[in-house]
């Protein structure tokens, strides 16, 4: 595969365009590849260059990457003002409630609907989720759909005001615990190696440990949640 410019404008033109209808509500998903489904969510503020390159690299992995739109012009260099203005708008959207902790964002329902649909179209023994920073929370959320086995979250961000809170509603991460210990399962947390702020790095991965921990014993050694740098 060619690489193609990060510094120029992406477009997509390699990925299957389709609007998806689920729950009611038109969405573009951007689709490539072929095997088991990973839906990828974009960071903030949107389907960068640098998104839609990691979107080919799980490609050439094997897998059928379901890149949904969920904010910002897709394709672009992040460019002021108009990312400012994407993540502005995020920040304050009621789909997102970026900063309530002990919340799901709503934008959830609609990416569960789109990895049991993925699983249907591709096979396989279930969905990979993928997060990034502003939707990185999401992959943990997206662990009520049944289709979805494999939840990665890259530096998940909310809640922006609490270094320490789960961007989760309670009752939605007990029943994700109770999956993970009925099936085995592991969430992949991973945060940058160089992150500047001591709370960032140790709260909320303390948070997510504590919370997606085995009742049955699961040491700090071998976490549920595996943390990585």
């Amino acid at each position: 595969m060619t690489d193609r410019p990060l510094d120029r404008d992406d477009p997509l033109d390699d990925f299957q365009r389709r609007t998806i209808s689920l729950l009611g509500h038109d969405r573009l998903v951007y689709i490539m590849g072929s095997g088991p489904a990973v839906i990828v969510m974009t960071e903030m503020p949107g389907i960068s260059p640098h998104v839609a390159r990691f979107a080919r690299w799980v490609r050439d992995a094997g897998f059928t990457v379901y890149m949904p739109h969920i904010f910002g012009k897709d394709g672009a260099v992040p460019r002021m003002p108009g990312a400012l203005l994407t993540i502005l708008g995020g920040c304050i959207s009621r789909q997102f409630r970026a900063f309530q902790a002990n919340e799901s964002s709503p934008a959830t329902q609609w990416l569960r609907a789109l990895a049991a649909l993925a699983h249907k179209e591709c096979g396989g023994k279930g969905v990979g989720a993928i997060g990034m920073c502003f939707t990185g929370n999401f992959a943990l959320s997206m662990m009520l759909e049944p289709a979805v086995l494999a939840p990665v979250l890259s530096q998940p961000s909310l809640p922006l005001n609490d270094a320490a809170g789960m961007h989760i509603h309670p009752d939605e991460l007990a029943a994700v615990k109770a999956r993970m210990e009925a099936e085995d399962l592991t969430v992949l947390a991973y945060r940058f190696k160089a992150t500047n702020s001591a709370r960032l790095r140790g709260s909320r991965r303390s948070k997510m440990r504590s919370a997606t921990a085995s009742s049955a014993g699961c040491c700090p050694t071998t976490p549920r949640t595996r943390t990585a740098r």
